[in-house]
């Protein structure tokens, strides 16, 4: 019997080695986030216009965004998307993925920081729903760049999303057309636990026990946008 009780506890500690380390690696990826974002949020008159921010109805945040060598012009990064709310705050991070692609990279970039700030509502929620892919399913186009860029932020910009890539210490508008977006349940489910498998939940802020990096990561993104 004791063997026994003995096997079963071996057993469900192989199991929860996994899920341990899925949870690690997603509280890292949200560290990552928050560096590539206050990276970006301290280059106001290289990065992304503040009126830009002030109008988006998501920010997507992908650090670290590799080629596929095996794959001709083929990327993958993993990173989280943050939803405005109602009320003009920002929701916790829901986690995605971003694949494919190949127009638009800068020549000789390996790895790549990608920013995306969503203006219409709809592509955030039809990518709530799975994955869509940019171009195809939504406008993208590359963002402008610093504060003089503010006037036309507002007056001559028609695209759904804009796209940034941060790559050497460079920062620049990128265009992404053929990328897919997809929410990764698995992550949510390892960061948040199993209610999280609905982004909705994570968004609505239905979930407990969040790490206080996550919250951080909404802070940051606060303390630089207009409600």
């Amino acid at each position: 019997m004791r063997t026994r009780s003995l096997l079963i506890l071996i057993t469900l500690a192989a199991l929860a080695l996994p899920v341990a380390a899925r949870a690690d690696e997603t509280l890292n990826r949200i560290e990552n986030c928050k560096a590539v974002l206050q990276g970006v949020l301290d280059l106001p008159e290289k990065g992304i216009p503040p009126a830009l921010l002030d109008n988006a109805t998501a920010v997507a945040i992908v650090p670290d965004v590799v080629k596929l060598a095996f794959v001709v012009g083929g990327r993958h990064g993993s990173g989280v998307l943050l939803v405005r709310e109602g009320d003009g705050g920002w929701s916790l991070p829901v986690f995605i993925q971003l694949s494919g692609g190949s127009l638009g990279w800068q020549i000789g970039a390996q790895s790549t920081d990608v920013v995306l700030v969503f203006k219409d509502r709809q592509r955030v929620d039809s990518l709530l729903k799975g994955q869509f892919t940019l171009g195809a399913d939504a406008s993208v186009a590359a963002g402008p760049v610093g504060r003089q860029a503010e006037a036309a932020t507002n007056a001559r910009m028609k695209a759904e999303i804009y796209s940034y890539a941060r790559s050497r210490g460079i920062f620049a508008g990128v265009s992404l057309e053929g990328s897919k977006l997809a929410v990764d349940q698995d992550a949510d489910q390892a960061f948040y636990g199993r209610p999280a498998s609905d982004p909705h939940v994570v968004i609505d802020g239905k979930v407990s026990d969040v790490a206080p990096e996550a919250r951080e990561l909404v802070d940051l993104l606060t303390s630089h946008t207009r409600e």
